[in-house]
């Protein structure tokens, strides 16, 4: 089935506008593919020091260019629950190779940091830039020059947006993703937002809140609510870089380490020694991207891939835009509901049809491209299944259901949660913003208030505690962009901001950091550009300004007469507190070349 005309011309338009960039890029591309098997031009020394460690049959087998080596990039540590699982995975992914006729190597492992332990952490301002560290990280590890095909260990929030920059990079390479999983369901995420909030009105202490934490982070694997660790997962399967299915299987099971192996030998197949020969950077097109795109949109997922889509799209020679993706936002229309959009996790999600019934209702109504390359083959009707294990320990797929297990989590086209899509770009005298409005109930798309302004997540903790956050406001958090801070996620607000809201205060956020797939109940209007160190005019507003933030026709102004708010000089900020300490110095050059939010916030396409 064709796509919608509709997604069809935004998708013609990316195409137009990224032809200056694409075509270069696959002209590289496909120069470094023809240059075969690339440990062929490697000098008997450099040879020699790439297999020095493998076994003698490998050091035969990688002496030729006749036997495909597969390169491992891998985020295992053993802290982060998503990435502790990897452990076990060259083992079997080296096992799988050798069944396959072929060698596998770990290439190089990447930083993986987990935006749960530093939340309101200064380690925070690092997040967003180990994207690009990763990217970069990756590349070191694949410079070696000895690898046919790569497979990709990794999950949670900045690790897989690099990752997937680094496969692009490296895109006359075949990419496989392998995903670990989520953890299975403990106690509610509801349950734990209650919990959270009752800590910071005093009623519960400290140890109520560690129990109530400790139990929903229980074990390995991702976190179970649609932040973007989880919708990394979605956007992989949907844009063709996971094998069918296997997004959302739980770690430690007979299924998920059937799935690795089947990815490991996959990956060994598609390189140019064999038939089917599906370099990443071909495979991945203007097509591509939008699938992701409306995925994201059909499941209400993180508004941190309004940043990471566009520089993963990049790293391809994809121009892709605010616009586009507001554009299919207004056309998509929501098929999931998964905490903080609704009470159920990624595990109900999965079963309640998952990714398969996800893709099948899609393609049904003509929201998603059918004719793209994926690692599996030609065409995304492949991935419209449910993955089994077969009698013999392999992978087997049978058919997507034709109705969800659970109409409350997973909706069909007919009859979807909303109409459009879960997150909305926002533009008006102020700039341009994101805000997820999947988990905002309608009555508050619309907030119009005065502005109390601060200029840290700190500030407007210590006004909740001292009893100052009185009557409607806007809390207007700026200099947190990535010029200012690194752009950290500023998720000590929600908890704050909902217990106000509960009260039947009308509050929103209207920030230059961010909120990422956690955006919860409050209106967030996020990403905010230009940011506040860049002179931007959220740097203008004053306290006691009146804020319209408006979700349903896509704006947010501030309302006073233009000329004299025009005339406003910006204020600036000390932010010398935001330079040392946690590896901050470090990272002071990134925050000086970032680019804005609506660029990608990237150091490397600034």
């Amino acid at each position: 089935m064709s796509a919608d005309s509709r997604i069809e011309a935004i998708t013609a338009r990316i195409v137009e506008r990224s032809k200056p960039h694409r075509e270069p890029y696959l002209d590289r591309l496909r120069a470094a593919a023809s240059q075969g098997v690339h440990r062929s031009v490697l000098s008997c020394g450099n040879l020699a020091h790439g297999f020095a460690a493998c076994s003698p049959g490998e050091k035969t087998a990688l002496a030729g260019d006749h036997v495909p080596n597969l390169g491992i990039i891998t985020s295992y540590n053993d802290m982060l629950s998503a990435h502790q699982p990897f452990e076990t995975y060259p083992a079997l992914i080296r096992q799988a190779a050798r069944e396959a006729g072929g060698v596998a190597q770990v290439a190089g492992g990447v930083p993986a940091m987990c935006d749960g332990v530093t939340q309101g952490q200064p380690g925070m301002e690092l997040s967003l830039f180990s994207r690009d560290l990763i990217a970069m990280a990756a590349g070191v590890g694949l410079s070696h020059n000895m690898f046919d095909a790569v497979v990709y260990l990794g999950v949670c929030d900045k690790i897989v947006p690099g990752l997937t920059i680094a496969a692009l990079t490296f895109g006359h390479l075949p990419a496989v993703f392998v995903p670990a999983g989520p953890m299975t369901s403990g106690l509610p995420n509801d349950e734990k937002a209650r919990v959270r909030q009752l800590f910071a009105e005093g009623k519960v202490g400290r140890d109520e809140l560690l129990e109530a934490e400790s139990k929903s982070y229980h074990g390995p694997g991702t976190c179970t609510f649609y932040g973007t660790a989880n919708s990394n997962q979605m956007l992989m399967e949907i844009m063709g870089f996971h094998l069918p299915g296997a997004s959302f299987v739980n770690p430690g099971t007979p299924l998920r380490d059937a799935l690795t192996k089947e990815a490991a030998k996959r990956a060994l197949a598609i390189t140019a020694q064999g038939n089917e020969f599906t370099p990443a950077g071909e495979m991945i097109d203007e097509r591509s991207i939008v699938n992701g795109v409306v995925g994201l949109h059909a499941t209400g997922g993180s508004t941190n891939h309004t940043m990471h889509l566009i520089a993963m799209a990049r790293a391809a020679g994809i121009i892709l835009t605010w616009k586009d993706i507001s554009d299919l936002s207004d056309i998509v229309p929501l098929l999931a509901r998964v905490y903080p959009n609704g009470l159920a996790d990624v595990n109900h999600f999965h079963a309640a049809g998952g990714m398969g019934f996800l893709i099948k209702e899609l393609l049904k109504a003509g929201y998603l491209h059918d004719d793209v390359r994926t690692v599996y083959g030609q065409g995304l009707h492949a991935y419209t299944i449910e993955p089994r294990l077969s009698d013999g320990g392999t992978v087997r797929r049978e058919p997507a259901p034709v109705v969800s297990h659970d109409p409350k989590v997973l909706a069909s086209v007919e009859h979807p949660f909303q109409h459009t899509g879960g997150l909305k770009m926002l533009s008006g005298n102020l700039g341009s913003a994101v805000i997820k409005i999947s988990a905002v109930k309608p009555e508050r798309h619309v907030i119009e208030a005065p502005a109390k302004v601060f200029h840290d997540q700190a500030e407007l903790n210590a006004a909740f505690k001292a009893g100052q956050l009185e009557g409607d406001f806007v809390a207007v958090v700026r200099f947190q962009g990535p010029k200012a801070n690194g752009m950290p996620e500023l998720h000590k607000l929600t908890t704050v901001l909902g217990i106000l809201q509960d009260r039947g205060q009308q509050v929103a956020l209207l920030t230059d950091g961010r909120m990422s797939g956690a955006s919860g109940k409050v209106p967030a209007a996020i990403h905010v550009t230009p940011e506040a160190a860049d002179g931007g005019p959220i740097a203008r507003i004053r306290e006691g300004d009146i804020i319209r933030v408006d979700a349903i026709n896509g704006t947010f102004d501030v309302l006073v007469d233009a000329a004299e708010f025009a005339a406003r000089t910006p204020v600036s900020a000390d932010l010398a507190g935001n330079e040392f300490g946690m590896g901050r110095e470090l990272f002071a050059a990134f925050r000086a070349i970032a680019g804005p939010a609506d660029h990608g916030a990237s150091v490397l396409f600034a």
